[in-house]
């Protein structure tokens, strides 16, 4: 697994801040990671072209899930990093699940389908799409086969995605379609658990969580092992991983000039300092 440590950090899967550099987030809160687990399929400029390919497509839906696979097929035929990726996912699922528990392999709109359309072919399984508006496509594991689906009473599945945080989106999407057809998730697998209560969820549900890396201080340790962070991002971290408001709170308090700064900066991360300053993310009114 040390490899997709390495990946993580050389696709900019994961980026790490330079020294009192935080980065902002759309909330208007700051924090000293990025993540984007799709640059795993090789590169930020491939992952970023798939995106705009499936947004190209979205209105295609019974096609979709063909013209997605024969790209990232394609890709895990090319690419050593994508392809190094799945064969870790598909490997460890195998060791974790019963595969011959499941019926079904999904993927919810739209980051999942980087992962999800290629195990389902390795796993040979039939796919679920499942799209943001709750449509859902079935295909079969070679993607040449596609046709509406509401009904799949009885049957497992294992549901495929990027990356988990608080696991918003199964529970207002990706779990009630499936139920709602008649089926039950018995297994999430991601490439990255945020570690910030999905599991909670899971649990709520009786889904059994299945993740390749887990955003914990074991994770930032074997990146200082690797030499890919420094110590003091390594002690930042950990921080923020422990108390993630009080120690971005504390930073603003002793660099002023950071909130200074940003609001003289470019349109994006004035707006996202203005949100933080308004809405008092930090209180800081009362420091």
């Amino acid at each position: 697994m040390s490899d997709l440590v390495k990946y993580l950090f050389e696709t900019n899967a994961f980026r790490v801040c330079e020294e009192n550099k935080p980065f902002w987030y759309t909330s208007g809160k700051i924090g000293p990671f990025y993540i984007n687990v799709q640059f795993l399929y090789g590169s930020e400029q491939s992952a970023n072209e798939l995106l705009e390919y499936i947004n190209s497509i979205l209105d295609n839906k019974l096609e979709l899930p063909t013209l997605v696979f024969e790209k990232v097929k394609n890709q895990y035929n090319s690419n050593k990093i994508y392809k190094y990726t799945i064969d870790e996912m598909v490997k460890y699922i195998k060791e974790n699940i019963n595969i011959e528990e499941i019926d079904y392999i999904s993927g919810g709109e739209r980051r999942d389908w980087f992962f999800s359309n290629m195990i389902a072919n390795l796993l040979n399984k039939k796919h679920l799409t499942i799209y943001k508006d709750l449509a859902c496509v079935e295909s079969n594991s070679n993607f040449d086969k596609n046709d509406t689906v509401n009904n799949i009473t009885g049957k497992k599945v294992l549901h495929i995605a990027d990356l988990i945080n608080t696991a918003k989106s199964y529970e207002r999407a990706w779990i009630p379609v499936i139920e709602n057809m008649g089926g039950k998730i018995l297994a999430s697998t991601v490439v990255v658990d945020r570690a910030e209560g999905g599991d909670l969820v899971f649990e709520k549900y009786g889904i059994k969580s299945l993740a390749l890396i887990n955003l914990d201080n074991n994770f930032f340790n074997k990146a200082y092992e690797q030499n890919i962070i420094t110590n003091l991002q390594l002690q930042l971290l950990n921080e923020y991983r422990k108390s993630p408001d009080e120690t971005m709170r504390k930073f603003l308090i002793e660099h002023p000039e950071f909130l200074e700064d940003a609001l003289k900066s470019d349109e994006k991360t004035v707006k996202r300092a203005k949100t933080c300053i308004e809405n008092d993310l930090y209180g800081l009114k009362n420091n």
